[in-house]
């Protein structure tokens, strides 16, 4: 069970105090070592999220400790992400049928964007349920090369719908470079090249 409480009689030379919960109960020892990854060192008076242990010698201790205000800042964060890359999915959607609609491109291109991208919610959906049930996992390559070849939209959508690999750093960091891989490659189709190259491909 986690707590909130106040942190007081902290002594930052030496990295403890104590933490008063909130609604009153019993006051817990803190020291700097039970925080987890913080972004400064706490202060007199912090609001602190934490989990209560009982020692040996009858005492109670904190650990698995946060800050309030981080906690904050890792919830923001993600928000603020998602609504980034929730403009950049509407956007191209809207210029890619803009785009077909106008000929530009042949409309077999659409039908790659959405099959990749009905592909990968299902191989999203597929992972999370696997990781659920101790079942073989998708790898993640596999989900890279969706999301590259045109079903990056889709992936989006599943890793918000679907609350799957959507705070993974690592992965979101390799998942955007094949967002703008894809992008740079759609608009190299739109130049001269990109369209002697369909009509090789398309006819």
């Amino acid at each position: 069970m986690r707590f909130q409480g106040k942190l007081t009689n902290w002594n930052d030379d030496k990295g403890f105090g104590f933490v008063e919960p909130n609604g009153g109960g019993t006051r817990s020892f803190v020291h700097i070592k039970s925080f987890q990854k913080r972004t400064r060192r706490p202060v007199e008076g912090d609001l602190i999220v934490y989990e209560q242990v009982k020692e040996p010698q009858g005492k109670f201790k904190a650990v698995n400790i946060s800050l309030v205000t981080d906690r904050k800042l890792k919830t923001a964060m993600p928000q603020k992400a998602g609504k980034f890359g929730s403009l950049v999915s509407v956007t191209f959607c809207v210029t890619l049928i803009s785009i077909t609609v106008l000929e530009l491109l042949p409309v077999e291109i659409l039908y790659l964007y959405i099959g990749a991208s009905i592909l990968a919610f299902i191989a999203y959906a597929y992972d999370k349920s696997s990781a659920r049930n101790g079942r073989w996992r998708t790898p993640e390559s596999h989900l890279h090369l969706l999301g590259l070849i045109g079903g990056w939209p889709g992936a989006f959508y599943a890793q918000n719908k679907l609350r799957h690999k959507s705070n993974k750093k690592e992965f979101k960091q390799v998942y955007w470079a094949t967002v703008v891989t894809n992008i740079c490659v759609f608009v190299w189709l739109l130049g001269e090249q990109g369209q002697q190259f369909l009509e090789t491909i398309v006819g």
